[in-house]
């Protein structure tokens, strides 16, 4: 029996731009791109950025504070060999940031912390009290902020979840009532954002997903086939409840040559065939989704259709799926459709080559390069989007810095030719994730936003026939 794999190819770090026509404006650092040449779209964000505040009776001081932390300068105490000193939201974005007028600034009632103590659903009432603020009182000054900051004390803990059996995350609660009325948040923990020891790290977080959130582009990837539109499917099964029928909500998020979507479409779908929890779409379901989609990405390039289409998700194309995707798609001169395998059971360990003496090289000091990728077959490709990276700090970079790194699998379930562009889209959509501070997320951001969707529309009582922009969903 053989048990050789096939020859592996490793792809470089795919390089960001900065600047929409200066091709010099490019890095494979995010943060050391942001702070040499300014985000991509520099000049669009009104300034300054106006945050509108919620915090508990006699506590908005705390959200001011952590305000003006965010303008000054903060050196890194961990990840120091990639995370740069945070010298300050305008010397990276080069806006101000300051709070919105006196209206926007709210308290809720002090009468909220006894009602929350007394309460054997403490969740529940933490909600309410949020949720009617956000409607009554800043929902009717929307056009006076820009950002709303939340702040969550760490006493408000026991109502940050739900019982046993109860579907309630008070993170995934919030994010819905905000994006209905399409107002950008931005919740501050007092345990993960006020009292974390590392203020470089919080303020580099905090700091890109609130320009991301005011309509910012902090980067966009470099080197991108300017036909080629990206799709990432998703499914919410919504849980069963007295007053409706489950049913499934499908989404779909496009994204450009560039990586920068920032917009979806949700919709209930009916013709759903659930099979082990995982939702499979008609053939007449998946050429809506794809045909909304579609529409969704010649709105944004004056009419024209992308020559190239690439749909991920996580589960397998049905036979009906992927000719509602060939039916929708058939303006379109390639179509791939790619499964994407997060827990694909794999490892892999790098190995360098031995002395001559030596008939087996050894195990080497780094990991297996991120970038690798290990073809299974031709349809099956296995590729590292964690691992080694050269070139980003002085020697090797491993993010996390220990466990042995786990690829992804891909399975082409349509399309031909070399693997290459397929794997290269996901390398660089891995970096393309504006909420986080990382060099890349194991995911492409085509999946990672895809968890992020499914949690909270199934959580929105009704859905829109307008796309979404996924800054409220951050």
């Amino acid at each position: 029996m053989n048990y050789e794999i096939r020859p592996h190819m490793w792809l470089p770090e795919p390089r960001l731009s900065f600047h929409p026509d200066r091709t010099s404006d490019r890095m494979e650092h995010p943060l050391h791109g942001l702070l040499k040449f300014g985000p991509h779209s520099a000049g669009w964000v009104p300034d300054p950025i106006r945050v509108a505040t919620l915090a508990p009776a006699g506590e908005s001081a705390r959200l001011y504070g952590f305000m003006k932390e965010l303008k000054n300068t903060h050196k890194p105490k961990e990840r120091v060999e990639y995370l740069p000193e945070w010298p300050g939201f305008h010397a990276v974005f080069g806006l101000h940031l300051g709070p919105a007028e006196s209206g926007c600034l709210v308290e809720l009632d002090p009468r909220v912390e006894a009602d929350f103590r007394s309460s054997r659903s403490p969740h529940t009432v933490l909600a309410e009290v949020l949720t009617r603020a956000i409607h009554t009182t800043l929902g009717a000054r929307r056009n006076e902020f820009d950002v709303l900051f939340i702040y969550l004390p760490r006493r408000w803990e026991p109502g940050f979840a739900g019982g046993a059996e109860e579907d309630f995350d008070l993170h995934d609660h919030l994010k819905a009532v905000t994006a209905t009325r399409r107002i950008p948040v931005q919740l501050i923990r007092e345990d993960k954002a006020l009292a974390y020891h590392c203020r470089a790290s919080v303020m580099w977080r905090v700091g890109l997903a609130l320009y991301a959130k005011a309509g910012g582009v902090p980067w966009k990837l470099a080197e991108a086939d300017p036909s080629t539109a990206y799709i990432g499917i998703s499914y919410a099964i919504r849980p069963a409840q007295a007053d409706r029928p489950r049913f499934v909500t499908c989404c779909s998020q496009v994204f450009d040559e560039e990586g920068s979507g920032l917009e979806f479409i949700a919709y209930d779908a009916h013709e759903v065939n659930v099979q082990r929890d995982n939702p499979f779409l008609s053939q007449t379901e998946m050429f809506r989704v794809m045909t909304r989609s579609l529409d969704l990405y010649r709105r944004r390039h004056a009419g024209q259709p992308p020559r190239r289409v690439m749909v991920h998700k996580t589960t397998e194309f049905k036979r009906e799926e992927v000719d509602g995707c060939m039916e929708a798609l058939h303006l379109c001169e390639e179509v791939d459709l790619v499964q994407v395998v997060e827990d694909a059971g794999w490892r892999g360990v790098r190995i360098d080559p031995g002395r001559r003496a030596e008939k087996k090289g050894n195990a080497a000091a780094y990991p297996v390069p991120r970038g690798t990728v290990v073809g299974l077959g031709s349809r099956d490709a296995l590729l590292w989007t964690h691992g080694n990276v050269n070139g980003i700090t002085s020697g090797s970079y491993f993010q996390g810095g220990r466990s042995t790194p786990r690829p992804v699998r891909l399975v082409r379930h349509a399309g031909h030719g070399p693997w290459d562009d397929t794997v290269r889209a996901v390398l660089g959509l891995s970096k393309m994730n504006w909420n986080n501070d990382a060099l890349y997320d194991p995911l492409p951001v085509t999946m990672a936003y895809a968890k992020v969707l499914s949690r909270v529309v199934k959580r929105m009582p009704s859905l829109e026939k307008t796309p979404y922009q996924f800054r409220f969903f951050m």
